[in-house]
Order: C-alpha cells, then sequence, then structure tokens
C-alpha cells in the first residue's frame, strides 16, 4: 500500500526546512511576516528554491553539480504548470507552488515569468546591454518580487506597488550577481553585459583572471549602485503594506544592501571569500526595519518611482 501524499503542514515544515539551509537573509526576514504570510513566503520559496537546484544541479544553493539544463527545465515547466492546474505533483516543493497558489491566488502570468527565467540559463543566454540585465533579473527575481507582494495582500490590479515589489527583486538579484562573479565563472556563466566587459576592454571570459580583477571591481561597483537605486525604489512601495509585511521587506532591503555595499567595499578582493552578513548584522537591520516600518508612511509615501528606472513587462 502506497503512503499517503503529506498534507499542509508537512510541506510547510519541508519548505522551513528548504529556507533555513538555503538563504539565512531571506528566512531571517520572513520570520517578521504574520503567520499565514510566513508560511505561504516559505512555500513559494521551496520552489523558487527547488527549481533552482534542478536547473542548475545544486543542492539548495551548494556547489553545482553538471547537470542536463533540457531535462531540468522541461521538469520544471511539467510540474509547475501541474501544480498551477491545481494537482497534487507529489514533490513537496512542487506541491508548495500549488497550496500558495491556490491560497493567495497567485497570478499565474507571473509563476509562468519566472520559469522563463530559468529558460534563459538553459539556453546559456547572456546580456549583451544593461536593459537584457535588467530583464534577466527581472525574471529570475523581479516576478517573484510581484509574487510576494500578492502573497502580502497586494491587489494583482495594482500595478504601481507591484512595480515597487518587482524593484526590491531586480535589486535583490543584482547584488546577487555582483557576490556571485567567481562562482557563476566555475559555472560557465557570466551577467555582466557584453557592452560593459567591452568598455572595460575585458575579452570575453577573462573577466576572473587576475590582471583584470581592477576592472572587473569598478562593473562590480556599478552593479551595487545599480542593486541601490532599485532598493531605494522598493521602499516607496511599503506604505501599501501592513506593517508586519513592511518590517519584513525594509530588514531584507537592509541585509541585502549590506551584501552590496560589501563588495563594493571590497573592491578587486570581493571574491576572494563569499560575501555575507552576520547575525548580528542581520539582527540589527530588524531592529532598524521596524523603526523605518512604523514610519514608512513619513519616510517613503512621497517618493515618486524614478521614471529613468527599467520598468517590468506588462
Amino acid at each position: 500500500m502506497s503512503s499517503p501524499l503529506p498534507g499542509r503542514a508537512a510541506i510547510v515544515a519541508t519548505a522551513q526546512e528548504a529556507i533555513a539551509r538555503g538563504s539565512r537573509s531571506f528566512a531571517a526576514a520572513s520570520r517578521l511576516f504574520e503567520r499565514e504570510t510566513r508560511e505561504r513566503a516559505w512555500l513559494l520559496y521551496a520552489w523558487c528554491r527547488a527549481c533552482d537546484d534542478l536547473a542548475d544541479g545544486q543542492d539548495h544553493g551548494g556547489e553545482a553539480r553538471a547537470a542536463d539544463a533540457a531535462a531540468g527545465l522541461a521538469r520544471i515547466r511539467l510540474l509547475t504548470e501541474a501544480a498551477l492546474a491545481g494537482e497534487r505533483v507529489g514533490d513537496p516543493a512542487f506541491d508548495a507552488l500549488r497550496i500558495v497558489a491556490a491560497e493567495a491566488k497567485l497570478p499565474h502570468r507571473f509563476v509562468r515569468d519566472v520559469v522563463e527565467g530559468f529558460a534563459l540559463d538553459a539556453a546559456a543566454w547572456v546580456p549583451r546591454h544593461e536593459d537584457d540585465l535588467y530583464r534577466y533579473a527581472y525574471h529570475v527575481a523581479g516576478a517573484v518580487g510581484c509574487l510576494m507582494a500578492v502573497i502580502m495582500g497586494v491587489p494583482p490590479e495594482d500595478e504601481a506597488t507591484l512595480d515597487r515589489a518587482c524593484d526590491l527583486g531586480i535589486a535583490f538579484q543584482l547584488a546577487n550577481i555582483a557576490r556571485d562573479v567567481e562562482a557563476d565563472d566555475r559555472m560557465g556563466r557570466c551577467y555582466l553585459p557584453q557592452d560593459w566587459l567591452a568598455e572595460m576592454d575585458i575579452p570575453p571570459g577573462q573577466h576572473m583572471k587576475p590582471p583584470f580583477r581592477q576592472r572587473l571591481a569598478v562593473l562590480a561597483g556599478r552593479l551595487t549602485g545599480r542593486a541601490a537605486d532599485y532598493a531605494a525604489s522598493a521602499r516607496g512601495g511599503t506604505p501599501a503594506l501592513g506593517f508586519r509585511s513592511a518590517w519584513a521587506v525594509l530588514a531584507a532591503a537592509g541585509i541585502y544592501g549590506d551584501i552590496a555595499r560589501k563588495v563594493a567595499e571590497r573592491g578587486e578582493h570581493a571574491w576572494d571569500r563569499r560575501v555575507a552578513t552576520s547575525g548580528f548584522e542581520k539582527i540589527g537591520w530588524i531592529a532598524r526595519a521596524g523603526w523605518q516600518g512604523l514610519r514608512r508612511r513619513d519616510l517613503y509615501s512621497a517618493a515618486p518611482r524614478d521614471p529613468a528606472l527599467w520598468t517590468r513587462p506588462r
């Protein structure tokens, strides 16, 4: 006799384990949500993490293994569509998506936009221009920001607030790209726009070589500067959120902002060891974000979104 499929509580517990293993920064910030929002955030994260691991041949973001990109993408598409159709998949991460998509009434277009980010990686895509970089960041992180906003109670038709949520996802992704240049290079990937590399006279595939480290540090500083711009824009969306959700968003923005700042400060040594924030630093941001959350309408309501920032597709 086959064992019964796990229920919601078991899938939530598995999702909690996934975020604890895969991202200490998100795990810390997620604790600030109310229980329902927190559990749904974990469920969404579990699906994102599983897709990422399938695409990269990793385990919770660990060391990459050789992966069949086409097979991984095909499995992502198949199981994601089954989950969106409300089918019991039998894989905890994709059943997590089934649960959160139904409970939060997630717009399926954003879920599919995330999948298209994995398709870009499967196709060994590289950005030629800066706009290409933002398009990629939207698919792998900005669309997740939109999904998280809906989980936090933002109506899907509130395009202005979803733009701010997308900005936060893009900020996180730009910080990640700056931090992970060396790790991505080991996987044969480079997310720095080709015209940026040409501008700095860095030959294709040579950006991690010692003679080019100082020039690479200039580009990393550019990435982290852009990340700060998008994070500042994202804070303008917090007045539309309840306090607990705004607190979590502002804490995450602060924690990831520290990652970007450290990459910029380390210059050509940014990739000697992986940049991270300490537990003490996370606690500090949680405390500061609580104050910012209480004053969010005074601090952020008056700031219109910068029209120069890249805008997600409608």
